[in-house]
């Protein structure tokens, strides 16, 4: 009897014990999920963060980029226009006054002439930098290939290009924004890369718009996140933003540039 006593507390002891294990290994795995699941949404979290941070340092430099154009723009105005308008007006009170002799007559007239064909220049001048009006009437491809004939013609930096891009593939405003993406890599190329050769191949296959720029420039260390994260590279990334597009950025000290967009 005592033996069977025995045998039936250790069949309840074993029991209990199975039960106590199972009930900690059951604590354990919802514990584990627990943190598991914690870590994930923390995760989560962190990357809604740095999305959110993205997006704030992508509308800042679409701002700092307008308030830059904005003070071009007036800057232009004042020295282009402004000055020459002041010439005009100089010129046309003394035509007013109506005491000059034929010879001073003539030549303040055609002063006047001068001056408006030049003010007249630089108003187209300026309006063709807000909206090139080849872009609107011809297309991105078409007013991409004057940009760099314009570039290739002033020998500030020999372009070559290949752009097999189809009419109206993006909607006017989207091309704008690639135009001012090609004039900005051009304009740091030979601003800040001291290039005199560059490259520009667009192609458009699988639904992919593939733009790939090169210059040989001095180049930079692209490890480095401020050398990406000037105002000029800011303005580009907004824009590749903008078009819901990546891109990818090669470049080492004394090995050029190069610049990878696919929309």
């Amino acid at each position: 009897m005592e033996e069977l006593l025995t045998q039936e507390n250790q069949v309840i002891t074993i029991v209990l014990i199975g039960v106590l294990m199972l009930l900690l290994m059951g604590v354990a795995l919802l514990l584990f999920f627990f943190f598991s699941r914690k870590k994930i949404v923390e995760k989560e979290l962190e990357k809604k963060n740095l999305e959110v941070n993205h997006q704030k340092e992508i509308i800042q430099s679409i701002i700092i980029t307008q308030e830059e154009e904005r003070k071009r723009i007036a800057q232009d105005l004042h020295d282009d226009i402004s000055s020459k308008l002041n010439v005009i007006n100089l010129n046309a009170n003394l035509l007013k006054d109506g005491e000059l002799t034929p010879e001073e007559y003539t030549t303040v007239n055609n002063g006047i002439l001068e001056a408006t064909d030049k003010t007249l220049e630089s108003a187209r001048k300026i309006a063709h930098n807000l909206l090139p009006p080849i872009l609107a009437e011809f297309g991105f491809k078409d007013a991409v290939e004057e940009l760099a004939d314009s570039f290739n013609n002033s020998r500030k930096i020999n372009i070559e290009y290949n752009i097999e891009y189809p009419k109206k593939l993006l909607i006017p405003q989207n091309e704008l924004h690639l135009f001012r993406i090609t004039q900005e890599l051009i304009n740091n190329s030979v601003r800040h890369g001291k290039a005199n050769n560059s490259t520009i191949n667009i192609n458009y296959k699988n639904n992919e718009l593939i733009f790939n720029y090169t210059d040989n420039g001095i180049g930079f260390n692209s490890d480095y996140m401020d050398n990406k994260k000037g105002l000029g590279m800011k303005n580009i990334e907004s824009r590749i933003s903008l078009l819901n597009g990546k891109y990818s950025i090669g470049s080492e000290v004394g090995k050029g540039f190069k610049i990878l967009i696919v929309i």
